[in-house]
């Protein structure tokens, strides 16, 4: 069966490491798209020594594909920052499937949909695109040989908010159903979320409207610093959620390291321990067997 693409592109890579291809997300248009577009690269500011790719005017959402090379059955769908106007597709997306592949986890980068000026609020398009991804993964278990009970999300900035959104859904997709895929669960088996962005009201002083922690909330590791700009309270009362509904989570709130930083180094900062303690987590719940 083809669904969204997903089939064909998964024949084009049997017995390859990686996707010959970026997978379609949706099988036409996206909800909304009046056009089809896999976006185009901003170009790098001068002073920039370590590259990172910036991907804006995405209209037509895909993943690529990373196997490892003795995969254990899990996989995960990775979220790109990029603060909805654009994704990092390497930085927040390559890196840590790269990271992931060594731990034997199927990973899937999912380039999902930017928002220009005072359109919808720009977490609605990247929201409908994860869910979609969750499900459409989910019913090709089979073909890409991991196991359905053992997809989850790893999610950086703009993408953790998204991903704590999709935590919160309570499995209710924000969009229509359109083919065999979306009847399939789109929650996910785990979650990891990287200085996820702009979760904190502080207004209120509770977590933004649309990410509450519901009894239905998978196992969380959340990684945040107490530098970043992005205020690491929405961290923090996520995770105070987590553990007043007893789920399993971890969080790590570091003295430095700002934000933006992926899973590479920052002068004067112990950062980049956190994919040695997340891979450990994940081991502890099973996932790396």
């Amino acid at each position: 069966m083809r669904v969204a693409g997903l089939f064909v592109a998964y024949c084009l890579w049997c017995g390859s490491l990686m996707a010959a291809e970026p997978l379609d997300v949706w099988p036409g248009l996206a909800p909304g798209e009046t056009t089809r577009s896999v976006g185009e690269k901003q170009p790098s500011p001068p002073n920039e020594t370590l590259p990172i790719t910036r991907m804006v005017k995405v209209t037509r959402p895909t993943m690529t594909v990373h196997r490892a090379a003795t995969p254990n059955g899990t996989a995960a769908i990775i979220l790109p920052g990029g603060g909805f106007a654009k994704v990092v597709p390497d930085l927040e997306g390559t890196e840590a499937a790269d990271w992931l592949n060594r731990h034997g986890v199927t990973a899937f980068v999912l380039s999902y949909r930017t928002t220009e000026g005072n359109q919808t609020p720009g977490w609605v398009k990247p929201l409908q695109d994860a869910q979609r991804a969750m499900a459409l993964v989910r019913s090709q278990a089979d073909q890409l040989n991991i196991k359905p009970d053992r997809i989850g999300i790893v999610a950086f900035s703009a993408g953790g908010q998204v991903g704590a959104r999709l935590l919160s859904d309570g499995g209710t997709k924000t969009y229509d159903r359109i083919d065999e895929a979306d009847a399939v669960a789109h929650r996910p088996d785990f979650a990891i979320l990287i200085y996820p962005w702009n979760m904190y009201d502080a207004a209120k002083d509770t977590l933004i409207e649309g990410v509450a922690v519901p009894k239905t909330c998978p196992p969380t590791y959340i990684v945040h610093t107490d530098d970043d700009r992005s205020s690491s309270m929405g961290a923090v009362l996520f995770y105070a959620g987590l553990k007043k509904q007893g789920i399993p989570a971890e969080l790590h709130v570091y003295g430095n390291g700002g934000h933006g930083y992926g899973l590479r180094p920052v002068a004067g900062s112990q950062i980049s321990t956190w994919p040695d303690h997340a891979a450990h987590w994940l081991g502890t719940r099973g996932f790396l067997k």
